[in-house]
């Protein structure tokens, strides 16, 4: 039996090895202080072909501003779903069908230089004097897969979200998470942008990554803990139960 010890000893800290995740593996933003601030940046998202954008336009006259507003879009008790329906379609050659002005290019443009495009042809055409233009994005959408608790996809209306808050809407990483290798894959002009965020250390808030963009990619890939216990060999409970048998055999061969 004293021969078995050591063997015990052996499984159980093996046992330990292949079950347990560091700290520094799990915490957020490690090296952020207290009362410290950083200045954060945002740039406004250029418009997308697919995006769907609620226009409104007002005029001190509100009737003048009628025949540019679709009849519909002013009603308070619309759910989101309606208002995309009601809202402009941007088509694959970046362009919308605006009532009385035609077609309008949004190549480029953000909703907020979108709007001001839109206000300067009412005014040079002298349609509305002074008129006030507001545009915003219907669909924005982002989608978190991997080691979360909901994965899925998520549509916000809000101008803004950063990382952290998409993560938010899946629940938050689990345990099993790697949180210093999160990927950010982003969509831009027909070009793909990849990124790894490392959410242990608070560096990320600088990047032009924390905001998230309208159908950005989160994925959140297993930690080595996770991938370790994703094997056969590497299984904590595959490994104590080979142990078990072995120590059961050693006894019995022992007596």
């Amino acid at each position: 039996m004293r021969q078995t010890r050591p063997f015990i000893i052996l499984v159980t800290v093996l046992g330990l090895l292949t079950s347990c995740a560091s700290k520094k593996d799990i915490l957020y933003m490690q090296d952020a202080e207290a009362g410290t601030s950083k200045a954060i940046s945002y740039t406004n998202p250029t418009i997308q072909p697919n995006d769907i954008l609620k226009i409104t336009v007002e005029s001190t006259l509100p009737e003048a501003a009628l025949p540019y507003n679709k009849v519909a879009s002013n009603t308070m008790t619309q759910n989101l779903q309606i208002m995309q329906l009601d809202g402009y379609l941007v088509s694959k050659n970046n362009t919308i069908t605006f009532p009385v002005l035609g077609t309008i290019a949004t190549q480029g443009k953000t909703t907020a230089t979108l709007a001001e495009a839109i206000r300067e042809q009412l005014m040079e055409g002298n349609h509305l004097a002074d008129p006030s233009v507001n545009v915003r994005l219907l669909n924005a959408k982002v989608s978190v897969l991997g080691e979360v608790k909901q994965p899925g996809t998520f549509t916000f209306t809000e101008q803004n979200i950063t990382l952290m808050q998409a993560l938010g809407y899946a629940g938050d990483l689990t345990i099993n998470g790697k949180r210093d290798d999160i990927i950010v894959m982003r969509e831009l002009d027909d070009e793909m942008q990849i990124a790894h965020i490392n959410l242990t250390e608070s560096s990320f808030i600088d990047s032009e990554f924390y905001y998230i963009k309208p159908n950005d990619v989160i994925v959140v890939n297993p930690n080595n803990t996770k991938v370790k216990t994703a094997g056969f060999i590497g299984n904590a409970g595959t490994v104590l139960t080979i142990a078990s048998l072995a120590l059961s055999v050693t006894i019995l061969l022992t007596r």
